[in-house]
């Protein structure tokens, strides 16, 4: 669905209704993929293709909110967060993408797939300057802000990225604490991770360490 600054800005569309232009969208191009073939005319979007046959591919889509995750649980194979604390994924998407699938009858939901920034290091400053300097636009853009806001960080209706904020949305610590708080995700509904290493200014070996984290807790099944 992206966000109005870049729709509008880039592309020079109208940002409008982006939920219903993201589920006709989904509606092509699982009909050209299932099919190899579509034939839509909607509200916001018209299509008539044909490829060389139908491919196995399956779509995700990204999400922040009840709604987007919903959309998901109806169509798509999976949602997929960005910086979003946990508890959002167990008390929102999680029970979104439930309904989702309720509403469309599916026999299971599709998984809330977490798009996690991710790093091994005991430097607490290090990290939040590192969150900041990343992610800290995020909450001045009104889906992001609405977002942290709904799970708990009332801060990020504001323009100061916090350390509270920073620990809520980036996983980091010693080996053994950022292990322990991988495990502990699918005990809040994480059904698969997109792991996201954050760079730190002055230690590039916590790339490495992180990486080779990951590949082990990956072995782990």
């Amino acid at each position: 669905p992206s966000h109005k600054p870049a729709v509008e800005r880039t592309y020079n569309f109208d940002f409008v209704r982006p939920l219903e232009h993201l589920r006709e969208y989904i509606t092509i191009l699982g009909a050209l993929f299932r099919d190899g073939k579509v034939s839509f005319h909607g509200k916001r979007l018209h299509a008539e293709a044909e490829s060389t046959g139908p491919v196995d591919v399956k779509v995700m889509i990204s999400a922040l909110r009840h709604n987007a995750f919903k959309l998901a649980g109806e169509l798509a194979e999976g949602g997929i967060s960005w910086v979003t604390p946990k508890e959002h994924i167990r008390d929102v998407a999680v029970p979104a993408l439930a309904e989702g699938a309720r509403v469309a009858g599916r026999a299971t939901a599709p998984p809330a797939v977490m798009h996690l920034p991710i790093v091994v290091s005991t430097d607490g400053q290090a990290v939040f300057e590192a969150a900041k300097q990343q992610f800290g636009f995020y909450q001045r853009l009104p889906f992001y802000s609405a977002m942290m806001v709904e799970a708990g960080f009332a801060e990020a209706a504001g323009p100061d990225f916090t350390p509270a904020l920073a620990k809520g949305i980036v996983v980091s610590g010693s080996e053994d604490d950022v292990a322990r708080q991988v495990r502990a995700l699918p005990s809040f509904g994480v059904g698969e991770i997109i792991a996201d290493p954050v760079l730190l200014a002055n230690d590039r070996a916590a790339k490495d360490r992180t990486i080779e984290l990951l590949g082990a807790l990956a072995r782990e099944g």
